[in-house]
């Protein structure tokens, strides 16, 4: 929970803004500001104070115990210019609320931490346990030191400009070790624990058996990434409270899946009571990996039955390959979560003017691989061969990756051996759609005139059933230097089954400096104006131009002219019945 507090009514005002725009997420404390402050620091995870930051400075400092428990602090300023992360930059989540406050409320973000500021991911904030000595590490990291990567296991991780050798190390380690001297160790989240237990089993025997079985092994438990049993145990009290206490995911898979893993010690007993002869070993190994601590069962020391059981298993770092669209080109139509992905990669691959787009972005060290024109089958390949090395990788494409750009290649050539995250991006129909109006008002398809990779047959075949059907047509590569006769063509077979005055929208390098747009019609328009920059949308026997501006009609009747609609007719009422449904 996010606790706001505010002095002034100019601060209350912003507070409110802010509490309609995340009403699950905040809670606002009234009442004189030194009680809700320490109220709202004892029962929240984080704070935005609309107060001077020091005036909330002399107000938190009593209360602060350490970077590890203190909720994050943030200050906005009363006239919400600034959202200036103040306490718990990385434990706290302070400098991303800084960033998302700022968004909500068009304030900028102030973000001192020094990783943030030259654009190194702190060593706390890559989402693993992190031991060792941080802070002397961290401070090599910034000073540009030699710092070494000691990686144990493959894991996929950002850019940390290391080398391969220095006084300074990062060790990436599922396995129980004391950090050396100048050394910070990175604790994967690589292990997982299947686990059995009787009805009844007491929490402590779980948990002791789970514990026992990792430290014997000479594993960390902060390196569990999950904990995993059979359905029929899903609700089972000892286990999903070992899991909370543990604070991982407890995953159940259904007794027949667990049945057809072949594992080193089945039993007759949980296959008579659950139907399968195997829960904990099963359980872990269905994943895939290595089993590294066999079956075991827990010890009572009243010599009664062992009630639980476990089995650890090490499954392999992943690679990751993020498929990231750019959207049409104007930087704040970049989703913030293309932006994310961008900074976890470690390696980029893409189109050269792409990555001009957005090199600012990077963080220092990210590999580049760059090529120009023409080489989309290349690109994708690269960047699965980086990831299946264990690499995380970002393949850029322009508007939406999934949209004739690059994860139609990348997808092709990837496997089940690493993960792929699909990135949306705004695709060039929408942003030329929203510069000449609403003309995908109603049902409508993107048809691709280039045929380096689809015969003019299939192309044509297509645009005929777009004709036909009465569909809005957004023509995407309408024209180049070598394909000049493929709009001519397509217009005349839209012409075939429209009337010459139907509205035709263009629109060249949507959302960029020099963007330029225009409505014109079917007769009008003369394809030699049309490059491979542009796109082109023509309505249907419906789209109008209204006041400059290309709109297609939702459908309902009562926009052709007939009858007065009926109350459920209307387009407000409609919209309720679609979301109903």
């Amino acid at each position: 929970m996010i606790g706001l507090i505010s002095a002034t009514a100019a601060g209350a005002a912003a507070r409110d803004r802010l509490a309609a725009a995340w009403p699950d997420r905040t809670r606002v404390y009234e009442g004189p500001v030194p009680d809700a402050v320490r109220a709202a620091f004892a029962q929240c995870e984080q704070l935005v104070c609309f107060l001077a930051t020091g005036a909330v400075v002399r107000l938190v400092a009593p209360l602060l115990a350490g970077k590890e428990s203190d909720p994050g602090v943030v200050c906005v300023d009363e006239g919400g210019r600034f959202a200036v992360s103040l306490v718990g930059g990385h434990g706290g989540g302070a400098n991303d609320l800084a960033r998302e406050v700022g968004e909500v409320l068009g304030a900028e973000p102030v973000v001192t931490t020094a990783t943030d500021a030259v654009g190194l991911p702190g060593l706390d904030t890559l989402g693993f346990p992190v031991e060792g000595d941080v802070a002397a590490v961290s401070r090599a990291l910034l000073d540009g030191e030699p710092v070494a990567l000691r990686a144990e296991l493959p894991w996929p991780l950002p850019p940390l400009r290391v080398t391969g050798h220095g006084p300074y190390t990062v060790r990436v380690t599922d396995r129980l070790v004391e950090p050396a001297a100048r050394e910070a160790v990175l604790r994967p989240p690589s292990l997982v624990v299947g686990v059995g237990a009787s009805r009844g089993a007491p929490v402590a025997e779980v948990l002791d058996v789970i514990e026992g079985a990792l430290r014997d092994a000479g594993l960390s438990v902060r390196s569990v990434a999950e904990l995993a049993t059979v359905d029929a145990k899903a609700g089972e009290p000892g286990i999903v409270e070992a899991a909370r206490r543990l604070g991982v995911p407890l995953v159940t898979y259904a007794a027949e899946e667990l049945a057809r893993v072949e594992v080193p010690h089945p039993s007759d007993a949980p296959l008579a009571a659950v139907g399968t002869p195997s829960v904990a070993e099963a359980a872990a190994l269905l994943g895939g990996g290595e089993l590294l601590v066999p079956k075991r069962k827990s010890r009572r020391e009243d010599g009664r039955p062992a009630m639980a059981t476990c089995a650890v298993v090490r499954r392999p770092g992943r690679g990751r390959l993020a498929v990231v669209g750019l959207g049409p080109g104007a930087r704040d139509l970049l989703t913030p979560r293309a932006k994310a992905e961008l900074r976890r990669a470690s390696v980029l691959v893409g189109l050269d003017q792409y990555v001009d787009q957005i090199r600012d972005l990077l963080r220092p060290g990210t590999r580049v691989l760059e090529s120009g024109l023409g080489a989309e089958e290349e690109r994708a390949r690269t960047a699965v061969a980086e990831a299946r090395k264990g690499q995380a990788v970002a393949l850029i494409g322009s508007g939406d990756a999934g949209v004739y750009a690059m994860a139609s290649p990348a997808l092709a050539e990837a496997s089940d051996d690493i993960d792929v995250v699909g990135v949306p991006g705004v695709t060039a129909a929408l942003a030329a759609g929203a510069i000449l109006g609403a003309p995908l008002g109603h049902d409508h398809v993107s048809i691709s005139l280039s045929d380096l990779h689809t015969p003019w047959e299939v192309i044509e075949r297509r645009v005929r059933a777009a004709a036909e059907a009465d569909l809005v047509v957004t023509f995407y590569n309408p024209r180049s230097r070598g394909r000049d006769w493929q709009l001519p063509k397509a217009l005349a077979i839209l012409a075939e089954h429209r009337e010459p005055a139907t509205p035709v929208g263009v629109v060249r390098n949507a959302s960029r400096p020099d963007e330029s747009s225009r409505v014109t019609t079917l007769a009008a328009l003369d394809p030699a104006t049309v490059d491979m920059m542009t796109v082109v949308t023509v309505g249907n026997t419906a789209t109008r131009e209204i006041a400059g501006r290309m709109v297609t009609p939702r459908g309902y009747r009562w926009q052709e002219g007939q009858a007065t609609p009926k109350a459920q007719d209307t387009p407000k009422a409609q919209e309720t019945q679609e979301a109903a449904r």
